[in-house]
């Protein structure tokens, strides 16, 4: 017994050493020896965000639309700024005012976004220059710290509609992002930067560092193993033939309106143009990016901003007749061999409605070859009476089920920002609008959206995909403008191949018209030498000043590579000026080159003004 009790007491006796050793030691480091306690003071744990490089945009060749460059933002943490610091010279180093340095500073702190001890953006978008002359004094100024951003840059002046641009995040992209975003973040605003936002912005890393008080790393905490690493945004490759874009803004300078071309067999957008357009590089995050953003919204007539491919409505005119041709053929409202005379005009009661001098349209390809527009009233009024004089919204609405099937009227679902339905006109929009006759409206009241007028709407892209579906012969697939994304597939949606309710052999009468109008007809100013093209143009009235030039096309006809709408607003009869720029855009595109037979057209066209420039 003797024994365990000697052994107890050696035990104990150990203990005792021991907590009286660690006493003494933690009494030597707290309270004799400061050193300890002096770096534990200054010594703080910070997290730093690390931003990954957001992906690169390219066209379907690999020509790089858009790529990164680096910029500096400066984080200031409140709690850590020294109240004495050198503000002058600071404020010198920067750039910036002593009132511009009070303003960042001191934030609303009863604002949930900001905290005194948690960094945020003090000043963003920092010029390399700036940068590296603060470097060399940087420890002088405690809690404020910088942090590497990348921003977009443009190689070259083109797509600014298409790609869009990037801006600072907000309270909404915030609050629906808490996780993927913090105050000073940039998001996708607009274009292809904002659709397929998730995809191209990667993913944050962080790394925890221990910093002394003068914001010098000291190392890192638990040797690294928090941190993770940032991960790259994918690259995405846009279905855009870089080539043909450009050429296309060329032709289309000093000009309002709008050019689409499409892939027939995809869905693939070869160039979606909006003019006028602005540069890009507008949108750099650097300083002065807002006065210039200014400027262009200031010019309320041409509407820069304005993206004419998806966002303008527009009556088609003409270019309507084939898609009501086709559904009038399917509903056996007409057949292809009628004929209807016309003397120059079409006449109902005591009203003539105009047309213009051309042969006797003894057939439906004659007619459209050229552009009777007597032969299309007639047409649609016989469509919308199918069950009568006095029952139109049958008739009305059978018209409108089958332009749904062609994508009009509603969103087609293409891949960018604000894309428009175009509108197609209801029974209950016409009982509203003709409310006050007391027997109703009829067919003859509408007759004028049988050549694309009266309050029928339609988006250039929307043309273009018409032409598309003809191309095909009633099949197509949603038009996009993404065609590969690193390590991922492209929406479903855009690999569904759709069919329109209209047999195929209504097919054939309404593509030959419209290679009759190419060839012999009101579209000769879009041939190609050695190309079947099959087009139909135009032209747009417009009460407010000068008629719109509007043609869509395909080509090669029984092997369609491209089809093409073109809309230039005041620029008068569709064979003048959309029909030339049309057949020169799908030259380019099928031969690589214009012809030299064929250069007085295109310089006339890229040096035909029809705006004027606003005095700003």
């Amino acid at each position: 017994m003797k024994d365990n009790k000697d052994k107890q007491n050696i035990v104990v006796l150990l203990f005792l050493v021991a907590a009286v050793t660690l006493l003494a030691k933690s009494a030597q480091i707290q309270i004799m020896d400061r050193s300890f306690a002096d770096k534990a003071r200054k010594a703080t744990l910070e997290k730093e965000d690390q931003y990954p490089t957001r992906g690169l945009i390219y066209d379907r060749n690999g020509k790089l639309i858009v790529v990164n460059e680096s910029l500096y933002d400066m984080q200031a943490t409140f709690n850590r700024v020294n109240p004495l610091m050198d503000t002058s010279f600071f404020c010198t180093l920067l750039e910036i005012t002593n009132e511009e340095f009070e303003k960042n500073l001191n934030k609303n702190w009863t604002d949930q976004r900001y905290h005194k001890s948690i960094p945020f953006t003090f000043l963003s978008k920092i010029d390399p220059k700036i940068k590296a002359r603060y470097q060399e004094h940087q420890h002088e100024f405690p809690g404020f710290s910088l942090v590497k951003r990348n921003i977009r840059n443009y190689p070259l002046e083109t797509s600014a509609h298409v790609v869009g641009y990037l801006g600072e995040v907000n309270d909404k992209d915030l609050s629906a992002n808490p996780e993927s975003y913090g105050l000073g973040d940039y998001i996708g605003k607009s274009g292809v930067e904002s659709v397929y936002e998730e995809i191209l912005k990667g993913e944050k890393g962080v790394k925890y560092l221990i910093k002394d008080n003068l914001g010098r790393e000291v190392s890192a905490f638990e040797e690294g193993r928090l941190d993770s690493v940032a991960l790259a945004g994918k690259d995405v490759h846009l279905s855009l033939d870089l080539e043909l874009q450009m050429y296309g803004e060329q032709l289309m300078q000093n000009k309002r309106g709008s050019i689409v071309a499409i892939e027939p067999a995809t869905g693939e957008i070869l160039s979606m143009i909006s003019a006028p357009s602005y540069d890009p590089s507008v949108f750099k995050l650097k300083k002065g990016r807002g006065e210039k953003y200014k400027e262009l919204a200031s010019d309320t007539i041409n509407k820069p901003f304005l993206d004419r491919s998806v966002n303008a409505k527009y009556p088609p005119g003409s270019i309507f007749k084939p898609v009501l041709s086709l559904i009038a053929l399917q509903e056996k409202a007409t057949y292809q061999s009628r004929t209807i005379f016309c003397d120059g005009y079409y006449q109902y009661r005591g009203f003539r409605y105009g047309c213009h001098p051309h042969p006797v349209p003894y057939n439906m390809p004659i007619a459209i070859e050229h552009s009777c527009n007597s032969y299309f009233f007639q047409v649609v009024r016989d469509l919308i009476e199918t069950e009568g004089f006095s029952k139109p919204h049958i008739g009305l609405n059978l018209l409108r089920d089958h332009l749904k099937d062609f994508g009009l009227g509603e969103l087609l679902g293409i891949d960018t920002k604000n894309e428009k339905t175009g509108f197609i006109p209801t029974p209950e929009f016409y009982d509203n609008l003709y409310k006050e006759e007391i027997s109703g409206w009829k067919s003859t009241y509408i007759m004028s959206i049988g050549i694309g007028q009266g309050e029928l709407e339609l988006t250039t892209v929307q043309m273009a995909n018409l032409a598309a579906i003809i191309a095909n012969r009633g099949e197509f697939y949603i038009p996009h403008l993404v065609k590969e994304i690193e390590n991922a597939s492209i929406a479903d949606r855009f690999l569904v191949k759709r069919k329109v309710r209209i047999d195929d052999k209504h097919f054939n009468p309404v593509i030959w018209g419209m290679e009759k109008a190419v060839s012999t007809g009101t579209a000769q100013q879009a041939k190609i030498r050695g190309v079947r093209v099959c087009g139909k143009t135009g032209t747009s009235q417009n009460p407010h000043g000068k008629d719109h030039s509007v043609f869509f096309a395909f080509a090669p006809k029984d092997d369609p590579k491209i089809a093409i709408a073109v809309y230039v607003e005041n620029a008068g009869f569709g064979g003048a000026i959309a029909a030339p720029i049309a057949g020169l855009m799908m030259e380019k595109y099928l031969k690589g080159e214009v012809p030299e037979y064929k250069k007085p057209q295109e310089e006339y066209l890229i040096n035909k003004s029809l705006i004027e420039k606003p005095n700003l």
